[in-house]
């Protein structure tokens, strides 16, 4: 745990802090970032390179965050190959076939532990952020952290107690994806701890909003030197 973190949490959080060092998973859930398979919502007004050129940025920051927090693992469950944008201190695990609901269930399956999940999509997302969501999965059996995204559906999902089940059969990409899982939580009789909410980029508005609410970001730098096409 760096300074940073360690600073950004009140001491009552620390404790767990330094517990999810210990016995915490921190997955992020990604796709190889290639022109023509990520971000086809920002196409247009970006060409397809450089939406692909926003997601590897946006992935890049994520994994950043998740290095600044305290995690036993670290693990990137990856549809695709690893590339120069991937730093030391990752596992990769591959995806298996199947739907968003599907690939949550198995990357949650894969750890003994308490895990946290989120996605390549909030880059605003910082190592505090991650270390206090970590801090609350590792606090105490049956609990669960959910992190609202504000296009109703969920940017990080941690368990206590990792079930796939608790996740498998709930539809992805919907407006009310986020409500369906919470319910599906504490329907489970989880204590769910709720994180800010956090907006996905998925359309160019997205991207503007997210990267003037984070310009410190490589998502930022990168959206300023992309020029959206005509039309």
């Amino acid at each position: 745990m760096n300074a940073a973190t360690r600073a950004a949490l009140p001491g009552a959080r620390r404790g767990a802090a330094r517990a999810a060092a210990d016995v915490l998973t921190l997955l992020v859930i990604a796709k190889e970032p290639l022109p023509g398979r990520v971000k086809t919502r920002l196409t247009p007004p970006y060409t397809p390179r450089e939406a692909a050129a926003l997601a590897e940025a946006a992935l890049t920051d994520t994994l950043r965050a998740v290095l600044a927090a305290p995690a036993a693992r670290r693990v990137l469950v990856l549809d695709g190959r690893p590339g120069s944008w991937l730093p030391a201190g990752f596992e990769i695990l591959p995806q298996v076939p199947g739907g968003l609901d599907e690939r949550l269930a198995a990357a949650f399956s894969s750890c003994a532990g308490p895990a946290l999940l989120i996605g390549m999509d909030t880059p605003q997302v910082t190592g505090a952020l991650l270390a206090a969501a970590g801090a609350a999965v590792v606090r105490g059996p049956r609990t669960a952290v959910f992190g609202p995204a504000a296009d109703g559906g969920f940017w990080a999902l941690g368990l206590s107690e990792p079930e796939g089940a608790l996740v498998r059969g709930v539809r992805m990409s919907r407006a009310d994806t986020g409500r369906v899982q919470l319910g599906r939580l504490l329907a489970a009789g989880l204590s769910v701890h709720e994180l800010p909410v956090l907006r996905d980029v998925d359309t160019a508005a997205d991207a503007v909003s997210v990267a003037t609410e984070a310009p410190h970001t490589l998502f930022a730098h990168t959206l300023t030197s992309a020029v959206p096409s005509p039309g």
